[in-house]
């Protein structure tokens, strides 16, 4: 059992080499930093206040971001959709929401900010090790839309709940998920939320180009891999507006038989 934890040690070692611990509380913090060096942890930078936090998060990189759920000055949820919308390198890192406080109302506002896990205090090394794991050896799919950027929300794991799978696409899930669907689902959204927030809105459909055109190259649909190509080409040329947009955007659309303009946004996400 020793080699096989070892053995995982060190394949989670390059996402804790750098950390940092978004926390308020001086002694939780220096217990969260006592923790993670024992996982492989060889630079920690530690900060209370999240205006400080955004600009520590924006120097040093981190490979995982530990925040607590509420400080002082700090919100949790807000610190890590500010993340996932920032154009920080680490923008996409492993986010863990830690709190004392784990209602399902802030299980569900974690997991709608973006957050890979959630850890409620008081918790144990083993507690710590198990979320690290998580997302150090098993990646979420990326979601790039409008309304939720972040990692696969239904793949997430608080830690609290052990039930059944409730929804439709929990099962789906196991099986892989309709990436082609999900991704004609947020060029729908993006389109209609662009002019609320111009600049996700053209992330999110630019992510949906390359997914597609990575789809169709897999399947050897021509004719999407042509339409999706043309999106990539026209957004790489510059200058990218609603309106510029309509044409490829359309032709892609044009291409599926899914009733993507009538899927709940929501449940794309």
């Amino acid at each position: 059992m020793f080699t096989a934890y070892a053995k995982t040690l060190s394949r989670i070692e390059p996402t804790v080499r750098r950390v940092a611990i978004i926390e308020p509380n001086a002694a939780s913090a220096r217990l969260m930093s006592d923790l993670i060096k024992g996982l492989g942890a060889r630079e920690i930078y530690v900060e209370s206040d999240e205006e400080r936090a955004v600009e520590l998060l924006r120097d040093v990189e981190p490979g995982v971001i530990f925040t607590e759920y509420a400080g002082p000055t700090l919100s949790g949820e807000r610190l890590a959709r500010r993340v996932r919308r920032s154009s920080m390198v680490c923008r996409m890192a492993p986010i863990i929401m830690v709190t004392n406080e784990a209602t399902a109302a802030a299980i569900k506002g974690a997991r709608d900010a973006g957050v890979h896990e959630f850890l409620r205090k008081p918790y144990t090394t083993g507690d710590l090790f198990k979320r690290v794991e998580n997302v150090a050896l098993k990646p979420r799919p990326w979601i790039e839309a409008v309304g939720y950027v972040g990692p696969d929300r239904r793949r997430f794991n608080s830690g609290e709940y052990a039930g059944a799978p409730k929804r439709r696409t929990d099962a789906s899930a196991k099986g892989g998920l309709d990436i082609k669907d999900q991704a004609m689902r947020i060029l729908v959204a993006a389109m209609a939320q662009f002019d609320q927030d111009p600049a996700q809105a053209t992330r999110a459909i630019r992510q949906q180009a390359q997914t597609l055109k990575a789809v169709a190259i897999k399947s050897g649909d021509a004719r999407l891999a042509i339409a999706a190509g043309g999106l990539e080409a026209f957004m790489d040329g510059g200058g990218v507006t609603k309106a510029g947009l309509a044409q490829p955007v359309g032709a892609i659309l044009a291409l599926t038989q899914t009733p993507a303009s009538n899927a709940p946004v929501a449940r794309a996400s």
